[in-house]
């Protein structure tokens, strides 16, 4: 299933939180995210549907393998382009938000590309 732009930040936001805080419940990446509890229902329903996460009985919200994968991949994308961006002098706010929006835009091309070119 192709996920969209938005599951993508749902998902690389729920893994950044489980990082920090171990286990997240909706209300979790409602107050992160700043959306509404019914928003954050409503996309953890569509993900769940999707098959990049679930729910448990408690109520927390666990990344699947596919999730996972997903959610690492725009993860290592947004750190990849806000601490290039911030190398090369820019603002760390302004390289946060400009990496949010290359990570969601750039082609897997493009991105090996550069990551490439950075090795070198």
């Amino acid at each position: 299933m192709k996920i969209h732009e938005s599951g993508e930040d749902y998902l690389e936001t729920i893994l950044m939180l489980q990082r920090q805080k171990g286990m997240v419940r909706s209300v979790d990446l409602a107050r992160y995210m700043g959306f509404s509890k019914p928003s954050i229902s409503h996309a953890v329903k569509v993900l769940q549907e999707g098959g990049f996460l679930i729910k448990d009985e408690d109520g927390y919200l666990h990344l699947t393998d596919i999730g996972k994968e997903v959610a690492k991949k725009i993860y290592e994308k947004h750190q990849f382009f806000t601490n290039g961006l911030i190398e090369l002098g820019v603002d760390p706010a302004i390289a946060e938000a400009d990496a949010y929006k290359i990570e969601h835009v750039i082609s897997e091309e493009s991105y090996t590309k550069l990551k490439e070119a950075k090795r070198r």
